[in-house]
């Protein structure tokens, strides 16, 4: 997983909290931090935060341009907002052409709306040995699409963009700051290696 030096870009900056335009995002932060406020089971929050969040990915003239920016090398990830608790956070990921994830876990529970182009998660499960097996088919999100990630119910995929000649942008929401998670990503055969993500611009 590709991260910048200190997991910080030249940008260095979050979206403006005044920006009217952001209106949805702020709608959706209020609504997930008042579920969170109810200590809701697993289960419960998976399925009323896919439900927010399905609403705010279902329009696609909030994110600001410069959060929605490819890198030609490499798929970036921005902060879009961070829980003051840590409780959860929010990134817009934007794919250049034919960009692709390793296989990676996430350790905490995930959210990903599809805002516009598509992507393919293909989930996996690790053997007894450790080696990443394929598990069902790869899914295809397309705008207005949420898929739900959790350790429980299965966080390990790699993620592509479905096309090869425009960029895609989804917004994913985890139940931590996930730029500050050690997480783990798998080759083929089963070696592993830590990594934290960091983000493309600074909190």
């Amino acid at each position: 997983m590709h991260q910048g030096r200190d997991g910080i870009a030249a940008s260095g900056e979050l979206p403006d909290p005044d920006d009217n335009a952001l209106d949805p995002l702020h709608t959706f932060v209020a609504a997930l931090s008042r579920l969170l406020e109810g200590h809701p089971d697993e289960t419960t929050l998976l399925d009323a935060g896919a439900g927010l969040l399905a609403q705010l990915v279902a329009r696609d003239d909030w994110l600001p341009a410069a959060f929605a920016a490819p890198h030609p090398e490499h798929y970036q990830q921005y902060l879009l907002h961070c829980d003051p608790a840590q409780r959860f956070s929010v990134v817009s990921f934007v794919w250049g052409p034919g960009q692709v994830t390793p296989i990676h876990d996430h350790t905490v529970w995930g959210l990903i709306g599809m805002l516009r182009g598509a992507e393919d998660s293909q989930p996996y499960r690790l053997d007894a040995h450790g080696v990443p097996v394929m598990t069902g088919k790869s899914v295809r999100l397309l705008p207005g699409d949420v898929e739900v990630l959790s350790p429980r119910v299965g966080d390990i995929h790699r993620v592509s963009n479905a096309y090869a000649d425009r960029v895609s942008v989804s917004i994913h929401v985890y139940g931590a700051n996930i730029g500050a998670v050690r997480r783990s990503v798998f080759t083929e055969s089963g070696e592993r290696k830590s990594f934290v993500s960091g983000y493309a611009n600074a909190q």
